[in-house]
């Protein structure tokens, strides 16, 4: 047994070590059924904006050669009815599943990649440094974040990218205050200090040491945010500030309110898209949440 271990390399190790804490994860996140729940639901989204090329095809949501009459109800050929162009109102919206989910995540990465660098190396340098980044990303927080993120969408051009930037550069300061608090703890333990004495450097100590320590908190915190920022991304595209081109949930919505839905009683209009986005935001947070309580002892303990 001695001779076997022995052969094993620091790699082989490692994937087992990889796959055990998996497996570990696994298992107590089985023990959430809320969070099972908002895992089955992604999962359903996801298959639904992979596969719609195929079941929908690309050309959904050309407005010339429209298959019915403008804002038909609900019928077997038409399960969710048209909008105001003939368009099947069901097909716009399993491709709009794309653009939503998408723009998502892409801001949700981006908002918290900015937050991890900056509590990371807030939590780190401290100092000057520090009071500067912490000032600043206080200022962030007191602003309110639908204004700055409609600021930027308006003074940047209409595209799914101003709307990604437009999230991830005001939804980060949450995540740098946790990482950052997160760093200051990490940073208390004995081995940071023998990896000081032994002479690592602030990148060594910070992506070898700091980062793995923070990553279970930045993975839940990601789960979090991406609810948000799909929220965020309906908002801003049913204000207008969004590419008027592409087919979201939130342009449907948009779309539904200046063809006059609501005071025409166009139920089927305003309704579907408008689940859609409750049902994946509630599936994001469930699932963020069970990620937090499993990654986080003491949350398992009070649960």
């Amino acid at each position: 047994m001695t001779t076997t271990d022995t052969t094993v390399g620091p790699r082989a190790l490692a994937r087992q070590r990889r796959r055990a804490s998996a497996a570990r994860f696994w298992r107590q996140y089985r023990t959430h059924r809320a969070g099972l729940f908002g895992l089955a639901a992604l999962l359903l989204f996801a298959l639904l904006a992979l596969t719609a090329p195929l079941f929908v095809g690309s050309d959904v949501s050309s407005v010339t050669g429209a298959p019915g009459r403008p804002l038909e109800s609900p019928s077997a050929e038409f399960p969710l009815g048209t909008d105001q162009f003939g368009r099947n109102l069901l097909g716009l919206l399993v491709w709009g599943a794309r653009v939503s989910l998408l723009v998502g995540l892409l801001a949700a990465v981006l908002s918290v990649a900015i937050g991890t660098l900056i509590g990371v190396t807030a939590g780190h340098f401290r100092g000057w440094y520090a009071t500067v980044v912490m000032r600043v990303t206080d200022w962030f927080l007191v602003m309110p974040t639908l204004v700055l993120a409609i600021a930027l969408a308006t003074v940047m051009s209409r595209s799914l990218t101003t709307i990604v930037v437009a999230i991830g550069v005001t939804t980060w300061p949450t995540t740098a205050r946790l990482v950052r608090a997160q760093t200051l703890a990490v940073e208390t333990r004995p081995y940071i200090e023998r990896a000081k004495a032994l002479g690592g450097g602030h990148w060594h100590i910070m992506t070898r040491h700091v980062l793995p320590n923070v990553m279970p908190l930045v993975l839940a915190q990601t789960t979090l945010i991406i609810s948000s920022a799909i929220l965020a991304e309906a908002t801003l595209a049913f204000l207008g500030l969004g590419d008027p081109t592409i087919v979201s949930w939130g342009g449907l919505l948009q779309d539904a309110r200046e063809a006059g839905a609501v005071s025409a009683g166009h139920w089927w209009y305003l309704v579907p898209p408008g689940i859609a986005i409750a049902v994946v935001a509630l599936a994001f947070t469930l699932c963020g949440r069970a990620v937090e309580s499993v990654l986080n002892p003491r949350l398992g303990v009070a649960r």
